[in-house]
C-alpha cells in the first residue's frame, strides 16, 4: 500500500522534485519538476557507480518506510533518476552516472533534505548511511486548501449544472435553478425554453411526473431549489429515451442519500419577497435504506402592474381596448418524497419511492379597469376584480427491479410508474356597477381536471463485445385526462347559476419499442445508432356532445445517430441527427373558455397534431490550462409547429388559441466558457443565439402569418472564495425579445449577490442574498401586429428582494452501499408553452401577460450565489484542484480524457458507484482520488497532502477500470476493481507490483 502512494508521488507532485526513469541507457533522460515541465538532460558519457541509504526519523531513529529520493542535477536543478525506499526505510540508486549531485529525501510528514555527493571512479559507491529526516506537524496543518467545485460540466451526451454547489439557489425553485444552465432560457412566467424552442421534455430523476404533463412552468414551481442535486442538458437524446420533445430533454436530479445510519438536515430562509423551509432525513442499515424529505416555500408581497391596448380590424371597423390593472400573488409550494431501496442480493435489486406534491396559487387584479373605443369614441368602460386560484396535488409513485448477469454492463430491468395530477383551476370576477361603488354582478368559471398515468417499460443491455453495446426494450404508457368545466354567472347576492359547461375526456396509449448499437473503436472514434418506433392511439370525446372528436391513431419511426470523435489532446468533436415528435397536451388540448380577463380568452384546440423535428448539431470541446470552452452549431426545422393564434373578434376581443402552423425553422449556435483565474476566483457564462423563421402557410391572405429574427441569450457567474469559510457569487443573466408567429416577446434581465459564511466545522451556514436591487421595478413590453388586430402590453414587477438563508445538519452517516436504480422516463407532450398553464386547464389571461392583461407569475427572479463545483472535475473534464485537502499547488496541464461516447449506458449501477471522492491512509497521511464515471470515460485526479494530478486515458469495463498517471509520455497504468463501496488499485513501478486499497468518503 506505502508503494504505490510512493509511486503516487514520484509520478506527480512532491515537495522537492520528482525523478523519472531514463528511457533508455546511454540516452538522453526524460525529466519532470514539480510542475509538470519537461526537460532534455544529456546522459554523461560513463555510468559510473550507485548510491544507497538507509531513512530515519531523525528523533525516534525508527526507518520510515517508501520515502521519495531523487537525484538532481545541481547545476539544472533538474532531477535525473529517483528511486523510493522499502519498508525499512532502504533505497539504492543504480547505475548513476560520473558527476556531482544533489539526493533530495522526502516524505509526507516530514522536512525535505538535500545531500550533496559526487561519483567518480574512485568514489563510485557512495553509502550515505542513516539519512535522519525532522517530522514536522506545521507540514500538515500550513497546507492551504483551496480550490472550487465546477459548476457546469461538458459530458459526452450533455451539459450538466450541479445546482447543489450554487447556496443562492436556497429559497428559490426549480426554475430560478434552470436559468442558470446553457442553452436554457426562463421567462419570468416560469416558461423554459431550449435553443428558442419550448418543445422539450423535463424529467426528475429521468422520469416524468405528471405534473410537467401539462405545463412546464408550473411544474417547476412545485419543486424547491433546495432539493435538487443537478441539472442535464441532453439536446441529441438516443433511441433509448421516448421520441418526445423536439429541442431535446432536460432531467432535474433531486439530493439523494443513501449512506449508512442517520442524519437530519434544515434549510430555511427569509426574504423581502419569500420564505423557505426544508427537512431532509435519511436513514440506512444494511441492504436497505430509506429517505424521507420535504422543501416548502412561500411567495409574498409581490405587487405588479399591467396595461394593455390593443386594436381590432373587423368587416372594416376599428376596435379599441385600453386596460390597466394593479396586481398581485400570493403563492405556497412544497414536494416531499419517501424514498426506499434493497439490495436482494449481488445481482437482484429493489428500488421505489412515493412522492408527493402540493401547490397553492392566488393571483389578484385589482380595479381592472377596460376601456371600449370603436371608431375613435368610447362606447363602454368596465371596472371590476378579479381573482384567479389555482391549486393542484400531484402523486407519483415508482417501483423497479434490476438484474445484473456476471458479464459486466449486462442486465434487465423491470420499471414501473403510476402518476397522478388533480387540479383545481379557478377564476372569480367581482363586476362594479357605472359608479363603481357596489357590485352589479358575478362571473365564476370552474375546472377540475385530473391527469393520470400508467407505465410499464423493459429495458435490456448486452455488450456483446468490449467495445460494442447492444440495447433494446418496450415501454406501454397509457394516459386518462378529464377536464370537468362550467361556466356560472349570479348577482350581487344569491347563488350562481350555470351558463355553460362540459366534460372533456383524452385518452391516449402509447406503445414504443427501441434499438440501440454502439461502436467504440481503438483510435478513439464512437458511433451510437438506433431507432425508436412509437404507435399512438387517442380516443377523445365530450359528455355532452354527442358527436366525439375525431383523431386518428398514427405511428412514427424516430431515428438517430451520435458520432464523436476524442482528440489527441483530448478535445471532443460531436455529430449528432436525431428526429422527434411533439404531441400536443391538455394545455394545448382543453376547450374551456379561460377567460378571467373577458379582453384576453384563451381556448384549446382538441383536433392538434402532433408535430415533428429534425435536428442537426456539430459542438466541438476544449480546454487549456485552467480554461475550458464549448462551442456547438444547430439546425432543427420543424412542420407542424403548435403555436399560439391569435384572432380578433367584432368587440374588439382577442381570443388566443392553439393551431399547428405550418413551418418553424431556427439556425443558431451557442458558446460557453469556464476559467479559473486563480484557486481562489472561478467566471463562467456564455451565450446561445439562433435565427428563428416561422410561417403557418395559410391559404386565406387574411390569416396569413409570419415573422423572423434573432434571439439571443447572455448569462455570466462569478465565485471568489474568500477564506475562513466565506464565499461570494455574483449572477446575471439577459434573454432578448422572442420572436412569436405575430410579434415579439419582450426580453428582461435579472442579476444578484450573494454572500455565505460556514461555521461549526461546516455542518451549518448562513447566506445574504441581494437579488435586482439597483432598481425595484421591472417592465416588460410585448408586441403583436397583423393586418387586422396589434397589441401592446408592459407588465411591471416589483422583483427587488433581501434575503437571508441558514442551515444546519445534525447526525452523521457513514458510507453504505449506492447501487443506483433505474427508473421510469416518459419523455412525452408537449406543454409549458407561454401561457404556463398546467394539466386540466386552459392558461389564464393573467399568466400570459406579454399577450395583455396578464399579471406576473412566480415569485421574483433570484439568480446567483455562492457555491463551488465537483471535485477534481473543470466543465469539460478538466481537473481541478480539490476543495477538501487539495493543497495551493498548481497541478501539472496534462489534458483529462473527457468525452469518448459510450458503448455502456451511463447509469449502469457499477460505472455510477465509481463516481466520487475515495480515500487511503498510508503511514498516517492521506491519499484522496477523486473519480467522475461518464459511461466508459473515467476522468479524475489522484491527490495527496504534497499535491494533485490528473488521471488520463481512463477508461471502465465494468466493475473494473484503468487509468494513467502521466508526465509528457511517462505513463504508470493502474489497473482497479471496484467492489460495492471499495475499489482496489494495482500498478507497477520498477518492476515492483504495487496494490493499495481505497474506501468511499463521497
Amino acid at each position: 500500500m506505502n508503494k504505490l502512494l510512493s509511486t503516487l508521488v514520484l509520478a506527480c507532485l512532491c515537495q522537492v522534485v520528482v525523478a523519472q526513469s531514463p528511457a533508455n541507457e546511454g540516452g538522453p533522460l526524460a525529466s519532470t519538476n514539480a510542475t509538470g515541465a519537461t526537460a532534455a538532460v544529456a546522459a554523461p558519457a560513463t555510468v559510473a557507480g550507485s548510491i544507497t541509504g538507509t531513512v530515519v526519523d531523525a528523533a525516534t531513529q525508527q526507518p520510515v518506510p517508501y520515502a521519495t529520493i531523487a537525484l538532481v542535477n545541481p547545476t539544472t536543478n533538474q532531477p535525473v533518476d529517483g528511486t523510493m525506499a522499502d519498508d525499512k526505510g532502504k533505497f539504492t540508486l543504480e547505475k548513476v552516472a560520473s558527476g556531482s549531485y544533489k539526493v533530495a529525501v522526502s516524505f509526507i510528514g516530514y522536512e525535505a533534505k538535500t545531500l550533496d555527493l559526487v561519483i567518480s571512479d574512485k568514489n563510485a559507491s557512495v553509502d550515505l548511511g542513516k539519512i535522519g529526516i525532522s517530522s514536522t506537524a506545521k507540514a500538515l496543518n500550513e497546507v492551504v486548501v483551496e480550490g472550487q467545485r465546477a459548476m457546469i460540466e461538458e459530458k459526452v451526451d450533455r451539459t450538466v449544472y450541479n445546482a447543489e454547489n450554487d447556496e443562492s439557489n436556497k429559497g428559490g425553485d426549480a426554475a430560478d435553478v434552470l436559468r442558470k444552465v446553457p442553452m436554457l432560457s426562463v421567462d419570468l412566467d416560469g416558461n423554459v425554453s431550449m435553443r428558442g424552442s419550448q418543445n422539450i421534455k423535463v424529467l426528475i430523476n429521468n422520469r416524468p411526473s405528471t405534473i410537467t404533463a401539462g405545463s412546464v412552468a408550473d411544474a417547476l414551481k412545485q419543486i424547491p431549489a433546495d432539493m435538487i442535486k443537478s441539472v442535464e442538458v441532453i439536446t441529441s437524446p438516443s433511441a433509448k429515451y421516448d421520441a418526445e420533445g423536439s429541442a431535446g430533454i432536460i432531467n432535474i436530479v433531486t439530493k439523494k442519500n443513501t449512506l449508512q445510519g442517520g442524519s437530519l438536515s434544515v434549510d430555511t430562509g427569509v426574504g423581502l419577497r419569500g420564505a423557505n423551509l426544508g427537512l431532509n432525513g435519511s436513514y440506512r442499515t444494511g441492504k436497505m435504506g430509506f429517505s424521507l424529505g420535504g422543501f416548502g416555500r412561500m411567495g409574498y408581497n409581490t405587487p405588479g402592474s399591467f396595461e394593455n391596448e390593443q386594436t381590432t380590424l373587423v368587416d372594416g371597423v376599428q376596435n379599441v381596448i385600453r386596460q390597466e390593472a394593479e396586481t398581485s400573488n400570493n403563492m405556497m409550494f412544497g414536494r416531499y418524497t419517501l424514498g426506499w431501496d434493497y439490495d436482494i442480493n449481488e445481482k437482484n435489486y429493489l428500488n421505489g419511492s412515493v412522492q408527493y406534491g402540493v401547490r397553492n396559487w392566488h393571483a389578484n387584479q385589482d380595479d381592472l379597469l377596460s376601456q371600449f373605443f370603436q371608431g375613435g369614441s368610447l362606447l363602454s368602460t368596465s371596472l371590476r376584480d378579479v381573482e384567479t386560484t389555482d391549486n393542484s396535488g400531484t402523486v407519483d409513485v415508482n417501483l423497479n427491479y434490476t438484474h445484473t448477469f456476471d458479464k459486466p454492463q449486462h442486465e434487465f430491468s423491470v420499471l414501473t410508474q403510476f402518476s397522478r395530477n388533480n387540479r383545481t383551476n379557478d377564476f372569480l370576477n367581482l363586476i362594479y356597477s357605472g359608479d363603481a361603488e357596489a357590485i352589479e354582478r358575478r362571473l365564476k368559471n370552474i375546472n377540475e381536471s385530473f391527469n393520470q398515468e400508467s407505465t410499464v417499460q423493459l429495458d435490456y443491455a448486452n455488450p456483446i463485445a468490449k467495445n460494442q453495446m447492444v440495447e433494446l426494450g418496450v415501454k406501454q404508457i397509457t394516459r386518462q385526462v378529464t377536464s370537468d368545466y362550467e361556466t356560472l354567472t349570479a348577482g350581487d347576492t344569491g347563488p350562481f347559476e350555470e351558463v355553460a359547461g362540459n366534460v372533456f375526456n383524452y385518452n391516449q396509449d402509447v406503445t414504443a419499442g427501441y434499438l440501440s448499437y454502439t461502436l467504440t473503436t481503438v483510435n478513439n472514434y464512437s458511433v451510437k445508432a438506433g431507432a425508436r418506433y412509437e404507435y399512438t392511439t387517442i380516443n377523445a370525446k365530450f359528455k355532452e356532445v354527442e358527436e366525439d372528436v375525431s383523431i386518428p391513431s398514427y405511428g412514427v419511426l424516430v431515428p438517430s445517430i451520435n458520432l464523436s470523435k476524442r482528440l489527441k489532446d483530448g478535445n471532443t468533436v460531436k455529430l449528432a441527427y436525431n428526429r422527434r415528435i411533439q404531441r400536443p397536451s391538455l394545455e394545448f388540448l382543453n376547450p374551456n373558455v379561460q377567460n378571467p380577463n373577458q379582453a384576453l380568452p384563451t381556448v384549446g384546440n382538441p383536433e392538434l397534431d402532433p408535430e415533428y423535428t429534425n435536428n442537426y448539431e456539430l459542438s466541438y470541446s476544449t480546454y487549456f490550462k485552467t480554461t475550458s470552452l464549448n462551442f456547438s452549431t444547430f439546425v432543427r426545422n420543424t412542420n407542424n409547429s403548435i403555436q399560439a393564434v391569435r384572432k380578433p373578434m367584432g368587440d374588439g376581443v382577442l381570443v388566443t388559441t392553439f393551431s399547428n402552423i405550418g413551418q418553424e425553422e431556427a439556425y443558431g449556435g451557442s458558446i460557453f466558457g469556464s476559467i479559473n483565474l486563480s484557486n481562489k476566483l472561478t467566471l463562467n457564462g456564455g451565450t446561445d443565439i439562433y435565427y428563428a423563421v416561422l410561417n403557418n402557410n395559410a391559404e386565406d391572405p387574411a390569416q396569413q402569418a409570419s415573422n423572423s429574427g434573432v434571439v439571443y441569450n447572455v448569462r455570466a457567474m462569478g465565485n471568489y472564495n474568500l477564506g475562513q469559510g466565506w464565499g461570494i457569487q455574483g449572477f446575471g443573466f439577459y434573454r432578448g425579445s422572442q420572436v412569436q408567429l405575430q410579434g415579439s416577446r419582450g426580453g428582461f434581465g435579472i442579476y444578484s449577490l450573494n454572500l455565505k459564511k460556514d461555521f461549526n466545522e461546516g455542518k451549518g451556514s448562513i447566506g445574504f442574498g441581494a437579488e435586482n436591487f439597483l432598481s425595484q421595478t421591472m417592465r416588460m413590453r410585448s408586441e403583436l401586429n397583423t393586418p387586422t388586430f396589434s397589441q401592446t402590453s408592459t407588465n411591471v414587477m416589483h422583483n427587488m428582494n433581501f434575503k437571508v438563508n441558514l442551515s444546519y445538519r445534525i447526525g452523521k452517516m457513514t458510507d453504505g452501499p449506492r447501487r443506483r436504480g433505474k427508473s421510469v422516463n416518459n419523455d412525452d407532450l408537449k406543454g409549458g408553452g407561454e401561457s404556463g398553464a398546467q394539466a386540466g386547464a386552459m392558461p389564464q389571461a393573467a399568466t400570459a401577460a406579454p399577450q395583455g392583461g396578464g399579471m406576473p407569475q412566480g415569485a421574483a427572479p433570484r439568480g446567483g450565489a455562492t457555491g463551488s463545483a465537483p471535485q477534481g472535475v473543470r466543465p469539460g473534464g478538466a481537473p481541478v484542484q480539490s476543495p477538501a485537502t487539495a493543497p495551493a499547488v498548481e497541478a501539472p496541464a496534462t489534458p483529462a480524457d473527457t468525452t469518448v461516447a459510450n458503448p455502456v449506458q451511463a447509469d449502469s449501477p457499477q460505472q455510477q458507484n465509481l463516481t466520487g471522492r475515495w480515500k487511503g491512509t498510508v503511514g498516517g497521511a492521506e491519499l484522496n482520488l477523486d473519480l467522475v464515471a461518464d459511461d466508459t470515460t473515467l476522468t479524475g485526479t489522484m491527490q495527496t497532502p504534497m499535491g494533485q494530478t490528473p488521471i488520463t486515458d481512463g477508461m471502465v469495463m465494468g466493475d473494473e477500470f484503468t487509468f494513467n498517471l502521466s508526465f509528457e509520455g511517462n505513463d504508470i497504468l493502474h489497473k482497479g476493481h471496484i467492489a460495492g463501496d471499495r475499489i482496489t488499485l494495482k500498478a507497477e513501478f520498477q518492476g515492483q507490483p504495487m496494490e493499495i486499497t481505497l474506501e468511499r468518503v463521497q
